[in-house]
């Protein structure tokens, strides 16, 4: 089924020139003729960011509140998308979420800084909390280098689109909105999944006890798998490739994305716990901090939300 993005959410932190995520927000409403929303949160705990001390609270306020609106207008001027502007106060990634259910938006676009170890702990990040609440998907882009910035046709060219498949409903997911991106853009669509021996030698044990569990039993398994993903009749208009990793599943799909000169990565959010986040961290959250292009994250509530 081709998905198409009605109604896109950017969330900006009002960057200054290249904004990454207006700029994909901007590319991705050209594209599918969407209505974008360019939501701004004012977040009282942090008011330095508008340039002045926190004094006389409603005042300050007002200003903040101005500011953002015609930081918003002047990024707009020249753009040629139906935008609305969403100004609102309080936590980010909530109001965030509020208007994207509110305005039911397909898509919401942000921009991380790829915060890591004791630093992203302490801070938490708006960006995972969207990635685990959101009822749509949540395309992350990187903050970018002004001198290596293009413009916004440019930068909306995903020719090659890789999908990590463990064959999960989360991951089905995924796959599903990976295959519409490679309608809607006439991408390559690299299928990977991620071996990790020891524990599919075990796993697979009783599906394979006809024959041996060995190394290449369990790979020609999984590429069976893998190959049956692809609709045959998606084959005529995609150019569909399959491969099997095997390692770190965040490092070999990082490293692969590298080699093959990835736009855009799709993975399915499993929404682990904040626990498990804290010690741990889910192969897509560590992808988003470290992956050199996009990526596409895909919560299982936008399914849940689709019922």
């Amino acid at each position: 089924m081709r998905i198409q993005f009605r109604t896109v959410v950017c969330a900006n932190d009002l960057s200054e020139a290249p904004n990454p995520a207006l700029q994909y927000s901007i590319a991705l409403a050209h594209e599918f003729q969407s209505r974008l929303l360019i939501c701004h949160v004012v977040d009282l705990p942090s008011p330095s960011m508008y340039g002045e001390a926190y004094l006389a609270p409603e005042e300050h306020l007002n200003r903040n509140l101005e500011y953002a609106r015609r930081h918003i207008e002047e990024s707009m001027a020249d753009q040629s998308v139906r935008w609305e502007p969403r100004i609102c106060i309080g936590q980010p990634a909530e109001e965030v979420l509020r208007i994207a259910r509110d305005d039911q938006a397909e898509v919401v676009v942000t921009a991380t800084h790829g915060r890591k170890g004791l630093k992203r702990l302490l801070l938490g990040s708006v960006t995972e909390r969207l990635m685990r609440t959101l009822p749509c998907p949540l395309l992350v882009v990187r903050d970018v280098d002004p001198a290596r910035a293009t413009s916004d046709a440019d930068r909306l060219r995903f020719s090659r689109i890789l999908v990590g498949c463990d064959f999960s409903p989360d991951a089905d997911l995924a796959f599903e909105h990976a295959l519409s991106l490679a309608q809607e853009f006439q991408s390559e669509l690299h299928l990977a999944h991620v071996i990790e021996m020891p524990t599919y030698t075990e796993f697979l044990r009783p599906v394979l006890d006809h024959r041996q569990s060995s190394s290449a039993a369990i790979k020609a398994f999984i590429q069976g798998k893998l190959d049956r993903l692809v609709p045959e009749d998606a084959r005529h208009w995609c150019s569909a490739s399959t491969v099997l990793l095997e390692g770190q599943p965040y490092e070999q799909l990082l490293t692969y994305a590298e080699q093959t000169a990835i736009d855009l990565i799709v993975l399915g959010s499993r929404g682990h716990g904040l626990i498990d986040t804290m010690l741990i961290g889910s192969t897509t959250d560590r992808v988003i901090r470290n992956a050199s292009c996009p990526v596409f994250s895909i919560s299982p509530r936008a399914r849940d939300e689709a019922k």
